[in-house]
């Protein structure tokens, strides 16, 4: 999955300005948001990895850790939309602030539980899903700062940038983690408490204002003066409703109308349609693959070392990918690039079928991930270009919900496949799904790249 006081003096009051010089305006800001992106990348990984681990090792059962795993996820996926409205009214930094000092302390809380001992359950669960909250919020509220520090043509430079540094932290956070683990429980959790730490510090010395350019105030909220339409309904009769008690609903009504924009500019604008729909499909295609990789393995016999293998290359395939992304969407052209990338997915899906050894594994899923990046930038970019500034953290919310909530039920899909199926099941089964994806978009969409703001 996938967090102090606000520097308002180092603030401008505006936002940054592009130059034509530079495709990555502002770049002392585009550095320090990268470091703050890669630096809770790292720690997530660093004790993502370990926690299922002290868990079992603690003595909790699985059905222990499943809970505290689903929880977490949950809490992201719900909160996600409702975290971005203050985001997205202009509280965009001061948001990103707070929850990335609020879950350097619930990390730094869990650090000192484990270090004292056995932890209860209660507790610990607290503290992970703080920081499970704490991330959603951190994660909504970023999304839209991509479209303040940059202009529109770095845009695909940037978001391959940061691609670059979660591969990286995909890489290195399990090592790390592993190898932190052996020197004490409670280190793993301290990095990550260092790392949203770190994080906290480069926004605050980011300089732009992150609020929205347009558009950023909140929505016109009902107020508890009744409409003219509703007035000669309130002389005729006393109302049942308090009118403290209607002012909470009003606000209550006001807020859930505000979290539901970006839902309702997704459902309707073709581009961020597709988007959701394809990350949809692909992430959850991708998390059934991985742990059809892990059953093909486990049957074979082969030790962890193996897995280690297919993590390790696919992690570098996917720097290298991110790092040649935005050149090669700019040889091949948006469209073409994204349409190429979803049919090259269904022979490497399809290749994992009949895969054996672990060398076969890795080099096709690291093939997966070496040509994933490009379609990824393509997408997100148009997405950031797409998405009125007002609206970029509740609608990249939902399209964060959709991949989150695919990519948890790929572990789930992939183990029913494999029961029915035998090992190459997960594999058949994503293949089928990514011919279907590619037929559609390819038949559906052959234009909607082209035409960013078209709506249906």
């Amino acid at each position: 999955m996938n967090m102090s006081a606000t520097p308002a003096s180092r603030a401008s009051d505006s936002p940054a300005v592009p130059t034509a010089a530079d495709p990555l305006a502002s770049p002392r800001d585009v550095r320090l948001f990268w470091w703050a992106s890669t630096a809770d990348a790292l720690g997530t990984q660093t004790s993502g990895i370990v926690l299922p681990l002290l868990l079992l090792t603690l003595g909790y059962s699985p059905a222990a850790v499943g809970l505290i795993a689903g929880a977490s996820a949950a809490f992201g996926l719900v909160l996600g939309p409702l975290a971005a409205v203050p985001a997205d009214r202009g509280a965009r930094k001061t948001v990103m602030l707070w929850s990335a000092g609020l879950a350097a302390l619930a990390m730094a809380t869990v650090s000192v539980m484990v270090t004292m001992g056995r932890p209860p359950l209660v507790l610990l669960l607290c503290a992970v899903l703080v920081e499970r909250l704490c991330t959603a919020a951190y994660d909504a509220a970023a999304r839209g700062t991509v479209a303040i520090i940059c202009p529109p043509e770095g845009y695909p430079r940037l978001v391959a940038r940061l691609e670059v540094g979660d591969n990286v932290a995909l890489v290195l956070g399990p090592l790390l983690g592993g190898a932190l683990y052996q020197l004490g429980r409670a280190w793993p959790f301290v990095v990550d408490a260092l790392s949203y730490a770190v994080t906290a510090v480069c926004v605050g010395f980011m300089r732009a204002d992150l609020r929205a350019a347009a558009g950023a105030g909140p929505a016109a909220a009902p107020t508890d003066r009744p409409a003219d339409g509703e007035r000669g309904t309130a002389c005729t009769g006393p109302s049942r409703e308090g009118p403290d008690r209607r002012a909470r609903r009003l606000r209550r009504e006001a807020l859930l109308t505000e979290a539901g924009a970006g839902l309702r500019l997704v459902g309707t604008t073709r581009l961020l349609r597709l988007v959701t729909l394809w990350t949809a499909v692909v992430n959850g295609a991708l998390s059934a693959l991985y742990f059809g990789v892990l059953f093909s393995l486990e049957r074979d016999g082969h030790s962890g070392t193996a897995t280690g293998l297919v993590l390790a290359v696919s992690g570098a395939a996917g720097i290298a990918g991110a790092l040649a992304a935005p050149a090669l969407a700019v040889r091949l052209g948006a469209a073409r690039a994204f349409l190429t990338v979803t049919w090259l997915l269904v022979p490497l899906a399809a290749g994992l079928a009949a895969a054996r050894s672990p060398w076969a594994f890795a080099a096709l899923f690291g093939g997966v991930c070496l040509i994933l990046p490009c379609a990824t930038v393509v997408l997100q970019s148009r997405t950031i270009a797409t998405t009125p500034p007002h609206l970029q953290a509740r609608a990249g919310a939902v399209l964060a919900a959709a991949a989150g909530g695919a990519a948890a039920v790929g572990p789930a899909a992939a183990g029913l496949l494999a029961a029915r199926a035998g090992s190459a099941g997960p594999a058949l089964g994503c293949t089928a799904a990514l011919i279907a994806l590619a037929a559609y978009t390819g038949l559906a969409h052959p234009r909607t790249l082209k035409d960013t703001g078209s709506t249906s």
